[in-house]
């Protein structure tokens, strides 16, 4: 069997993960509930079964129930699991990328075939002070996410200097 790749992602990157899963998922509950609430009260007030009220009613606890199983499962829970599968590594000829929680997914990608490396950083990365790496093939682009910004500096450079060492040789 083949080794894990040894490379892992900067440790602060679960905090970015806490915070956009967070905002993701309570924002998606809460707006499919009063979504479903407000549908509800409106059929009951336009003379439907009372019992339509009732279950708008239960809607509440039901989104409160929601909510803190999304924040114990999105801020404790999955981050440290997807910190620990997320591996990467740079070799001479290829970089291999491995991701999954419940699927394992590893990627390798051949330096003869990358066209370009960019890094990239949001607000939210920039204020953490990460960045993510961006290899581009013309099959599509493979990110490293979470790296602190001088090692994705170093990483984007060394991935470039690689491809184009490889389509010299060729």
């Amino acid at each position: 069997m083949p080794s894990i790749p040894s490379e892992k992602l900067d440790p602060r990157i679960k905090n970015i993960w806490r915070i956009n899963d967070l905002i993701a998922s309570l924002v998606s509950i809460n707006l499919f509930l009063l979504i479903t609430a407000g549908v509800l009260r409106l059929a009951a007030s336009e003379g439907a079964v009372g019992f339509l009220n009732q279950i708008a009613d239960a809607l509440i606890p039901a989104d409160v129930a929601l909510s803190v199983a999304a924040v114990v499962l999105f801020a404790f829970v999955i981050p440290p699991v997807r910190y620990a599968r997320w591996r990467y590594q740079i070799s001479d000829d290829f970089l291999e990328i491995m991701t999954g929680i419940v699927w394992k997914k590893r990627t390798v990608i051949p330096f003869i075939r990358v066209q370009n490396t960019d890094t990239k950083q949001g607000p939210l990365m920039r204020l953490f002070g990460l960045s993510s790496v961006t290899v581009s093939t013309a099959a599509g682009e493979h990110e490293i996410p979470g790296l602190d910004v001088r090692v994705a500096d170093e990483l984007r450079n060394r991935a470039a200097e690689l491809a184009r060492v490889a389509r010299e040789d060729v």
